[in-house]
Parts: C-alpha cells; structure tokens; sequence
C-alpha cells in the first residue's frame, strides 16, 4: 500500500491530545517516574559499574530511525582473514546502570516495557539513562555486552563470546540514509557489509525455514505539530539489520540452553487447522498455494503491493499468535524450546532500553559464556518473567490500537457518507458479512460491514457509516454498486 499521511491539526488535534490522556489513564499507563528511582537513576548515570575490557578502539556504528535518542544497539562488522566475517554487536548494559531490587529495579518491572505514544514515548528507564548515559549515542564511551561472533562464507555462526565492554560509537545512521549509500554504492565496508552478511542470513532463514513477514503497517506519530497515519513497510536494510539482532538472538539462545538456564522466545508450531484454514484463505484470495511449496517459501515470494498478497500475508499474522517467553533452569527446556517463525531456539536480549527481559537474558548469558553460575538477582526473577513480560506485551498492544483508532475516528469525523477505495483484508469465519477493510487513502484498516458475504482480497468502494472519536470507532460498508 503506498504511504499517504493523514494529517489532524486544530481543533481535531487538541482533542485528540485529550482523548490521549484518557487511555494512559484507562490503560494504567505510567506517568513519572517516582522520585527515588530518578534519584537512583541520576547517581548511576554519573557511577556506572565499570566494565574490565576497554574496546573503544572498536569504530562501533548505529542504525535507527531518525530522531531515536534510546540507542540499544552498536555495531562493527568486518571480513576474517582467510574467509567470513567477524560481527561485534554492542548491546547497552543496563544492568551497569541499575541496581537489583532497587527502585528504579522495582520501577522497571512495574513498567515491563516502553510505550510508544504519537505525542511522546513512556520510557521503561528514565531518560537521564535511556537517552543518556546508557544510550549508545556516538562520541562517548558507554558501558555494553560486547558480542562476537565469527560467521563462515555463509554466514553461518561458527563461534560466539559475549563480555562486558567500555564501546564507543563513531556515528548515528539512519535506515533511509543507509539504503541510499548502499543502492548508490557510496557506502563505506563497514556498512557495505550489512547488506552481504543480511542476505547471507536471509538465505540462512529461508534453509532453516523460518519467515519474516513483510506486511505493510499502520503507523502513527507526530510531525511538524501534527499527527501523521501512514502505512510503512520497512525498507531492505531494516530486514538486513534485523537479521543481526536475529544471530544475536539465537546465539543468546544456544549460550542459555547449553548452560542450563535461561529464558527463550518461544512460539509453537502452529495446529493443522490453522493451515488448513490459511490454504482455504490463499485459494479465497486467489493465491497460488501448491501443495509441494512450504509456507515459508510461499511467504517469500509474495509481493506485499498487490492487494491480494498483502491481505493473505494479513491473515498470515493469526500463525504468529501465541508467541510467548520461557524459563528453564536445571537444563530442564521447555516445550516447545523453540521459535516456529525463527525456525530455531531464539531469545530477545538486543533492546534492553526498551524491554524489561533483555537485562536479564544478557546476564545469563554472560554467565553462560564466562563458565560460571548466573548472579542470584538475575536467577531469582526468571519464574516471574514470561507472566511479567506477558502483561507489558498486553498494555502495548492495547496502546497501539488505541492511537490508531482514535486518530482515525478523529480524521474520519465529519466525512460520514463519504465513498473510499480500499481492500478486504480479513472476513471473520462465523460472520462473513463482518470483517476488516484497508483504504488505500487514507491510510486507515477499520471495520466493514455488509448485507452479506465480503469479498476478501478484492478492491471495493466503501462508505464511512461510521466515525466517533468518543467511542473511538470507525465502520464502513460496501457501497452500492
């Protein structure tokens, strides 16, 4: 779908400001952080724990969207002698920053995660910290877990080690300026390499028969005073980039379980009901699904601007459900131990700034790979994590489509009756006539109702019959032809 910004100023704007306040309250959203937590905070970002190995030499850069100040990741990429590639991966150390039980601990778990806002972030750290001192912000030297991990000519990880590090970003990229170095072939090795050892790693994926989804998002975030909607799908050096955190996630993942104790991202194997539903979804949509071709390989070779893929790659997110956090101890795995989308044993432990159970999987990991038993602070909380990071998981999703809708209900306000083009994307299995529909200007996905069965996948007008911010709720129905 094309990126067509929907833009709320004015009057529209200060209600919507309003309408925002009153989810954090109904959500419970965090406000400020208590003042013996930012008191803690402000001490650690003056006397962080000194890491023992300095690798400031180390010319470490970052990639993030422009603006982003809560830097998690760093990092170098080089080619080995005689054949593969060398990635160092900086991961900030929050725990040099926070100490275990304190009240900025207390606090960060009350919070789980960071909550994103179209007026503002609600950070899981304070920011004297998470855009500070323990940002990996170019310039200054910043404590971190200092990964390396060797990769063959393929690509494949063939030795990891993990250590606390003194690291020094030398620049602050951003995604779009990236892609114009590396389509213009301007971009320097360092950076050059992302884009071979991506796709290096992408072919891995497709091997092992893993998915990525490449499905278009609803975005909204303020610009300039006001508020944009737009539709966004990441650009090739995003999925690159994320093929990194990907590595680091897995072989966090082999650390732990090697040792015995750990806490995985786990997603299982979805039923053959669900796939069975997704082929009868395919052949609905009118997409090619032969029996011999995996879902994986069927996934990659779908184009997510043609209406048809990008409502069956929609209904592909119902597979992803599920996915949750497990913790192990005494080498006991859970089942399932792995990813069913990563097609692997995978952990999250590279956005620790941003989510509550990263803190915990690097020190684990640390212990991992140092030979000795984790620290009791970082043992004790693994039972209590997945339920913990489970309820932040739950208010995240709940504040994301709680913007969206209102500020689609506020930008559709008095435009009840009006005529749009746009897809149907999802029909509900026990009510055909109900479902969802994407415009494709503006960049709205809402509900649709009909006088009967809904055409998935097919391009249809529309009629608003509905737009109230106060519920909030946008609806639309097939107009007559």
């Amino acid at each position: 779908m094309p990126r067509r910004p929907l833009h709320l100023t004015g009057a529209a704007e200060a209600a919507l400001r309003t309408a925002l306040r009153e989810v954090r309250a109904a959500l419970d959203v965090p406000g400020d952080f208590p003042r013996e937590a930012l008191a803690e905070a402000e001490q650690a970002a003056r006397t962080p724990r000194p890491p023992g190995h300095d690798a400031t030499d180390l010319p470490f850069w970052t990639v993030d969207p422009p603006g982003s100040a809560d830097l998690d990741q760093a990092v170098h990429l080089a080619r080995r002698p005689g054949g593969g590639f060398r990635v160092h991966h900086a991961i900030a150390d929050v725990a040099a920053f926070v100490a275990p039980a304190g009240r900025l601990d207390t606090e960060a778990h009350r919070r789980v995660q960071s909550l994103y806002f179209p007026d503002g972030t609600v950070p899981l750290y304070p920011r004297v910290l998470s855009e500070g001192a323990a940002s990996l912000l170019p310039g200054r030297p910043a404590p971190a877990l200092l990964w390396r991990i060797d990769l063959d000519a393929d690509g494949r990880a063939v030795t990891t080690d993990v250590r606390r590090a003194l690291v020094r970003s030398r620049d602050r990229l951003d995604y779009a300026g990236v892609q114009r170095l590396l389509d213009t072939g301007t971009a320097v090795e360092p950076v050059a390499l992302l884009a071979e050892i991506g796709r290096l790693r992408q072919d891995l994926e497709a091997e092992r028969g893993g998915i990525s989804l490449d499905v278009p998002e609803q975005e909204v975030h303020e610009h300039d005073g006001a508020f944009l909607l737009s539709y966004r799908s990441p650009l090739p050096v995003e999925r690159w980039n994320a093929q990194l955190s990907l590595l680091t996630g897995m072989a966090a993942a082999a650390l732990m379980t090697a040792s015995g104790t750990g806490i995985l991202r786990t997603l299982p194997t979805a039923p053959d009901g669900a796939v069975t539903r997704l082929r009868r979804t395919a052949g609905a949509l009118g997409v090619d699904w032969p029996h011999h071709v995996s879902y994986a390989a069927l996934v990659r070779s779908l184009d997510p601007g043609e209406p048809r893929h990008a409502a069956f790659l929609q209904e592909c997110t119902r597979l992803l459900r599920g996915a949750g956090y497990s913790a192990f101890t005494g080498g006991r795995l859970p089942s399932p131990s792995v990813h069913a989308a990563v097609a692997a044993a995978y952990t999250h432990c590279t956005a620790p700034l941003r989510r509550l159970v990263d803190r915990y999987a690097g020190e684990l990991c640390l212990a991992a790979a140092a030979g000795r038993e984790p620290p009791d602070w970082a043992s004790a909380a693994l039972a209590g994590l997945p339920e913990e990071m489970a309820r932040g998981a739950r208010r995240a999703a709940a504040v994301e489509r709680a913007c969206v809708d209102l500020v689609e209900a506020a930008a559709l306000r008095g435009r009840v009756g009006e005529l749009f083009d746009g897809v149907v994307v999802d029909v509900r299995d026990s009510e055909p006539d109900v479902g969802t529909v994407q415009l494709e200007h503006p960049a709205v996905v809402a509900r649709i109702e009909g006088d009967g069965a809904l055409p998935l996948g097919e391009r249809l007008r529309v009629r608003l019959t509905r737009a109230d911010p106060a519920e909030p709720a946008v609806v639309f129905a097939p107009a007559a032809r």
